[in-house]
């Protein structure tokens, strides 16, 4: 029996690739995977080339999805913290396994 383009169902990918997509969410996610909690200016210096703008959007969009938590402490200088969500917690193993690929094949 020959599979056909109508018996695979590609949303559940397409969910998942469009959390992560882009030049900086993986490179985010690794960061707070990586060090738990991360200040704004802690990203930014992290993530060199990374402008204030696109910065600013990508973490609001890994917000939006779930992936991540922002923590904003009432306070004057503002102090603001991200770290992974739950469910941003549940996709490491698949950036872990990511990681070893890359050890294996660089």
């Amino acid at each position: 029996m020959e599979l056909s383009y109508e018996d695979i169902n590609i949303k559940p990918f397409a969910y998942a690739f469009s959390l992560i997509e882009g030049k900086w969410k993986m490179h985010i996610l690794f960061w707070l995977w990586k060090t738990e909690v991360m200040r704004y200016s802690e990203l930014k210096r992290a993530l060199q080339g990374v402008t204030h703008k696109m910065l600013s959007n990508k973490l609001k969009e890994l917000e939006v999805d779930g992936l991540i938590v922002r923590h904003e402490y009432p306070q004057i200088p503002p102090k603001v913290e991200y770290s992974l969500s739950d469910k941003g917690k549940s996709f490491m193993p698949i950036l872990q396994e990511m990681c070893k690929w890359g050890s294996k094949n660089i």
